[in-house]
């Protein structure tokens, strides 16, 4: 489930893109407020017996980040150690180790997760809300590996992004957890949301 982690970093991407840099200011480069700003992870179980299992919500904090605008470019990092599991206090010990350890993101060998935007599209769509539309991609590093990964994007005035990806668990070469001889397991697709404010 801890894999899950990767996710986070897909947020980054929204902020290379065109749109984006006309809201920038004459420095042309902003940093990412960490303070107010959050990505959540979720993992889902499948299987026979996956009624008897759990779901499980991560919290990512982001480390550091910012947008450049004279290269159109965002970086993004993650702590990996410092994602916290928010399951009930019962199972929560368990699982939070199990998803930092070697078997998922094992953070003692791959301590950061990182994220860089490469494109974006405009995807021709303004919410009721006022929220303008994109598709944004960029390149997630996660587990020692690098994939591209896509991310749906939203942005509410010139500082305000909200998003979602799905990222699949066994392209970073994560295979996901199975109990009970696989009866229970965890889902390869994890699901990322993110509420992203720039200072």
């Amino acid at each position: 489930m801890g894999r899950v982690a990767s996710l986070v970093c897909a947020v980054a991407v929204f902020f290379g893109q065109s749109g984006w840099a006309a809201a920038t200011d004459q420095t042309g480069l902003h940093s990412i407020d960490v303070k107010h700003s959050w990505i959540k992870v979720y993992v889902f179980k499948e299987g026979v017996f996956a009624f008897a299992g759990d779901n499980h919500e991560v919290d990512v904090p982001i480390a550091s980040g910012s947008l450049d605008q004279k290269t159109n470019s965002v970086q993004l990092t993650v702590d990996a150690a410092k994602m916290r599991v928010l399951d009930p206090p019962s199972r929560r010990d368990n699982v939070q180790a199990n998803m930092l350890g070697p078997q998922v993101l094992d953070v003692a060998k791959y301590p950061t997760i990182s994220y860089r935007s490469t494109a974006s599209e405009d995807a021709g769509s303004v919410k009721g809300s006022g929220a303008k539309v994109w598709v944004v991609k960029g390149d997630l590093t996660l587990h020692g590996q690098t994939h591209p990964i896509p991310l749906s994007v939203e942005r509410f005035g010139a500082m305000h992004f909200t998003g979602s990806a799905v990222i699949k668990q066994s392209t970073f070469g994560i295979t996901p957890l199975r109990v009970a001889g696989g009866a229970v397991r965890v889902k390869d697709d994890v699901h990322l949301i993110f509420d992203v404010r720039l200072e």
